[in-house]
């Protein structure tokens, strides 16, 4: 599960960086969304591209759309979700 867990984050990050246009090695859980230059419109992209990609659906609530860092993107509940189900 642990091996599975560090590739859907893996594939996750890499989808960041290529739809947020953002060098890889600057992914890093405490990062702020700003200071990666990802703005609103470039998280909606992002989520469609993940929700393609895992053939999934990702409600935009609350707490995802007041997502400030990396680490809260990531650890958003709609977003671990996938994660199960993938």
């Amino acid at each position: 599960m642990k091996d599975e867990s560090a590739e859907f984050r893996a594939r996750l990050l890499d989808i960041i960086a290529r739809e947020g246009l953002v060098e890889a090695g600057r992914l890093v859980p405490e990062v702020t969304l700003d200071e990666l230059g990802i703005k609103s419109a470039d998280v909606v992209m992002i989520l469609m591209v993940i929700e393609e990609e895992f053939d999934a659906y990702i409600p935009v609530d609350d707490a995802l759309s007041n997502a400030k860092t990396l680490e809260d993107l990531l650890n958003d509940p709609s977003v671990s979700e996938i994660m199960c189900n993938a």
